[in-house]
């Protein structure tokens, strides 16, 4: 009987969304589709694995279909909070159904379970005091000041399109359905889980989790996910094959390995990773190999199986 190995796989949002003109259900449906496709094999090579996912442009086509009952007919406006949750269900849905089908297809006797998982966050955190991350629909500047004090909301001006909300992004602390997602691992699940870094929520006093308008850099719950279960391997699928350096510049240079090291020296020279998009993910594989991570994966989807062995993809290792 071999060694049993865990990975925590980070899969992007806007990996289920190809382009402006797939964006439909079905659109993401497809995605997910090859997708899981790719987690099959490494299922297949001896791996039990957990998958985390974004969910940015999922929630934003929700709270915009709110926005827009809201402003029609009337209806209530769903909370961010609850956007997160319902992404978490949706996604994951599409996401264990792709799977179970291709594990059955290729005779694979192995459950996936979606976990809706809520994800505590600090009150206290900076980030609240300094809220960044746009959400929702463009508003005039007449309409967000009314927000603004009727509901709480912060809102900005942004880049002479409109105004928005902004809302924190705090750090993850603690993943509150960590023990269900470990007894399913250890019950040979593969187990959907921390969806778009999972549902913010604060502890508002002995244990009183209270969910809360934030939204969780999807890459660093995944972190913690893999810190909490020890798991051999973290792999953060994004929409690139390798890690560059001096991304996007003449003298861009593609990156097989790194360590850790190197890792945070690239990350501290501040111009290799931009900020929205590969900085968060050396940031969170940082954490996983100082908490004790044998070894982090970077590349997209469809060369998964062949990054896992050893045949492309960025390796970044502990010294």
């Amino acid at each position: 009987m071999s060694e049993r190995k865990v990975a925590v796989v980070a899969i992007g949002g806007n990996s289920l969304i190809k382009d402006k003109n797939h964006q439909t259900v079905e659109d993401q449906y497809q995605a997910a589709k090859e997708t899981t496709y790719h987690i099959a094999d490494m299922i297949e090579a001896g791996w039990d694995v957990a998958i985390g996912h974004g969910n940015g442009p999922q929630v934003g086509f929700i709270l915009r279909r709110s926005e827009i009952a809201h402003r029609v007919e009337g209806m209530h406006e769903i909370p961010l909070e609850v956007c997160g949750a319902d992404s978490q269900g949706a996604i994951g849905y599409a996401l264990q159904q792709n799977l179970q089908n291709e594990l059955y297809r290729r005779g694979i006797k192995k459950p996936v379970a979606t976990v809706i998982t809520q994800v505590l966050v600090d009150k206290n955190d900076p980030a609240f005091k300094n809220p960044t991350k746009p959400i929702g629909g463009f508003m005039d500047e007449a309409e967000a000041r009314k927000r603004a004090q009727e509901q709480g909301w912060n809102v900005v001006e942004d880049a002479g399109r409109g105004w928005r909300r902004v809302v924190a992004s705090p750090l993850p602390k603690e993943v509150v359905e960590l023990e269900a997602v470990r007894l399913l691992l250890d019950a040979g699940v593969v187990v959907v889980t921390v969806g778009g870094g999972g549902i913010p929520v604060i502890d508002a006093g002995n244990h009183n989790y209270v969910g809360v308008a934030a939204v969780i850099d999807k890459d660093y719950a995944s972190s913690l996910l893999a810190r909490l279960i020890k798991a051999d391997l973290l792999l953060i699928s994004t929409a690139v094959e390798k890690v560059a350096l001096n991304f996007g510049k003449p003298d861009q240079r593609w990156i097989d390995r790194m360590t850790l090291s190197e890792a945070k020296r690239y990350l501290a020279e501040g111009v290799h990773f931009a900020k929205g998009s590969m900085a968060p993910k050396i940031q969170a594989i940082i954490w996983f190999l100082e908490g004790g991570g044998k070894q982090a994966l970077i590349t997209d989807p469809q060369n998964i199986g062949r990054a896992l062995k050893g045949e492309t993809g960025t390796w970044i290792v502990p010294d």
